[in-house]
């Protein structure tokens, strides 16, 4: 059975990610879909907004109670940046046998050849492209499923621009990591 990963910074979480979750795991007939929380996302280093305990804490208050999803902590138990490859290699090692897919949303598919260590990735992962309305697929030199997902014009960099200017994110988040965000004091313009 392949387990899906979707991986990210997840600053905040949202429900755009939940529905592109249960769009893939609909989709592909997905037994378990892992959020894989980037201690370091390697094209925002040093700009995470939030620690990444605390993105890892908000995803799992997320997903709680679907029980296809998981939170896996590998990319919080290793220093420096988080590439796939490495977490790919490690699943592999620790989960020997499973057949693992990275998910990867259409924009990002326009880099995938510069991600690290891209071609060992290809050979230890299947590819997941995530295709809302509107979007352009790229050619890519490596086999690839492509996903319908719905197109939810919710980002994490508007919630974190609102939670700064005091308004609401009611409906962007799950109540529970609007909690965690409050509690906590996140994404706030003096903090």
């Amino acid at each position: 059975m392949t387990i899906g990963l979707f991986g990210g910074s997840f600053d905040p979480i949202h429900h755009g990610h939940l529905l592109v979750a249960q769009a893939v795991v609909e989709s592909l007939g997905l037994e378990e879909l892992r959020f894989v929380p980037a201690r370091e996302q390697p094209f925002k280093i040093g700009r995470h907004a939030a620690p990444a305990e605390t993105r890892a804490r908000m995803v799992a208050l997320a997903i709680a109670g679907e029980p296809r999803f998981a939170v896996d902590r590998i990319e919080l138990e290793r220093a420096g940046p988080s590439y796939t490859v490495d977490t790919v290699r490690a699943l592999r090692e620790r989960e020997p046998g499973r057949a693992f897919a990275v998910l990867v949303g259409a924009d990002a598919a326009r880099d995938l050849e510069k991600w690290h260590e891209v071609e060992t990735l290809a050979k230890l992962a299947s590819f997941v492209i995530l295709s809302r309305p509107g979007t352009t697929i790229p050619s890519l030199p490596w086999s690839v499923r492509v996903v319908p997902v719905p197109a939810v014009d919710i980002s994490a960099t508007d919630i974190r621009r609102r939670v700064a200017v005091g308004r609401s994110i009611r409906y962007w988040v799950p109540d529970p990591v609007a909690e965690c965000i409050v509690a906590d004091r996140l994404y706030l313009a003096d903090a």
